[in-house]
């Protein structure tokens, strides 16, 4: 090859060259390592620790949860026919009342159908445990103005109360697949208490209180209008 000719190709590479060195170098893979980095351990994360151990607090990771593994599971109710294809809104529900200590007392109140009665607010079906069966939701009105709210499922053709709570005044909403059971407090204030299934039952998962507010110290009384000013006499007037 002619020696000239040779020499105008080679400059001619060199920053090809040059540029493809900057590219490998400069540039990590798409992991964030080079081809020569060695890949970084794993690490473990922490954990929570107790300040105070003796001050620890027992509960588990979810709030609610201690309380709940601590309880014995929900037993099925005795007494009622297995559960068919239709699930519990297949299901006569003052039987399963009856079938239910706790409720069996309203078992037999008539139905309701706005807030000032005593009775059986008509029941309710909504899936709370995310296994795409609806549940079963009824709430009783007592004469007192207090009420009680008890939620069933089922399982393998057996019904089981996985809440009972009660309160008065309440208000009944989800959150998603939550409930959120809400009372007004004595000092004006409300209770808010919020439900989720967490394997077993419907526990607690939040419980907060709201206060009322107080009125702005900064703010005065209205100004109660004056009086008008009595008409004067001038001397020697007449």
């Amino acid at each position: 090859m002619n020696p000239i000719l040779r020499r105008l190709l080679l400059l001619g590479a060199a920053p090809f060259a040059a540029l493809a060195t900057f590219a490998l170098s400069g540039c990590g893979s798409p992991n964030g390592l080079g081809s020569g980095d060695a890949a970084p351990s794993v690490s473990v994360q922490p954990r929570p620790e107790s300040v105070w151990p003796a001050w620890a607090s027992t509960s588990s990771r979810a709030p609610g949860a201690d309380a709940a593994t601590r309880q014995p599971p929900p037993r099925a109710l005795r007494g009622l026919p297995k559960v068919g294809s239709g699930g519990l809104a297949s299901m006569d529900v003052r039987e399963i009342l009856r079938a239910d200590p706790r409720m069996r007392p309203v078992a037999d109140r008539g139905t309701i159908d706005r807030p000032g009665q005593a009775g059986l607010r008509p029941p309710m079906f909504t899936d709370l445990t995310g296994d795409k069966k609806p549940e079963l939701l009824v709430a009783a009105d007592t004469e007192s103005g207090r009420n009680v709210l008890a939620v069933y499922t089922e399982h393998r053709g057996k019904v089981y109360p996985i809440l009972f709570t009660s309160g008065r005044s309440m208000s009944i909403e989800t959150i998603g697949p939550d409930l959120l059971v809400r009372t007004p407090c004595a000092d004006g204030g409300e209770q808010a208490v919020r439900f989720h299934w967490d394997g077993m039952r419907m526990s607690t998962i939040s419980d907060v209180k709201n206060y009322k507010k107080s009125a702005d110290p900064t703010e005065t009384a209205e100004p109660t209008p004056s009086r008008p000013p009595a008409p004067s006499h001038s001397p020697g007037g007449h």
